[in-house]
């Protein structure tokens, strides 16, 4: 019976500690001061490709989600495809860093160039991971343009052998899903 009252204190005790004041400082998310990011996080939704005459198709080409309490994006490109790939976007300091867990098995890293046009954001290469940049295939770049509040444009660059590609990453016109 005493062993009884004794594990009856404890487990009082371990569920008093867990309604004890949170004495930890949280701080919201830096996002709000990177216009990289506020420019971000008014993409959030659904993307299908255009078609040649600039009409939305049915083809879903981006999911972009706001997570990890506002402070990341997380974008789904070709979701459900063979090829489906993420990148996540975050703010480092000053800056809007972005990685690319590509389909090639490879992490690109880069950061957007805060020279950027007012409607773009240019994102440079930083490294990565599991990828040699002088020699192995990569995504080494990428322009985000901003038409409006319902288009944008992709244009990414491909490096193999340490120099740009003629193919690869393309481009693309997507358009908000309604």
């Amino acid at each position: 019976m005493s062993r009884g009252f004794l594990i009856a204190g404890l487990l009082l005790v371990f569920a008093g500690a867990g309604l004890a004041e949170d004495k930890h400082e949280h701080h919201a998310p830096q996002t709000a001061n990177n216009p990289h990011m506020a420019k971000l996080t008014k993409l959030v939704g659904t993307w299908v490709a255009a078609d040649e005459k600039g009409q939305p198709t049915d083809q879903v080409v981006s999911i972009i989600k706001l997570t990890a309490g506002g402070s990341a994006i997380h974008e789904t490109l070709f979701p459900g495809q063979e090829h489906e790939m993420v990148s996540i976007y975050t703010v480092d300091g000053q800056d809007l860093v972005m990685t690319h867990y590509c389909m090639l098995g490879n992490q690109p890293r880069m950061k957007a160039d805060p020279k950027s046009a007012a409607n773009q954001i240019r994102f440079v290469f930083t490294g990565g991971s599991n990828l040699d940049p002088k020699k192995d295939q990569h995504m080494h770049g990428a322009t985000l343009t901003i038409v409006d509040n319902d288009h944008i444009e992709v244009v990414g660059e491909g490096w193999k052998d340490g120099k740009p590609m003629d193919e690869m990453c393309g481009q693309l016109k997507l358009i908000r899903k309604k």
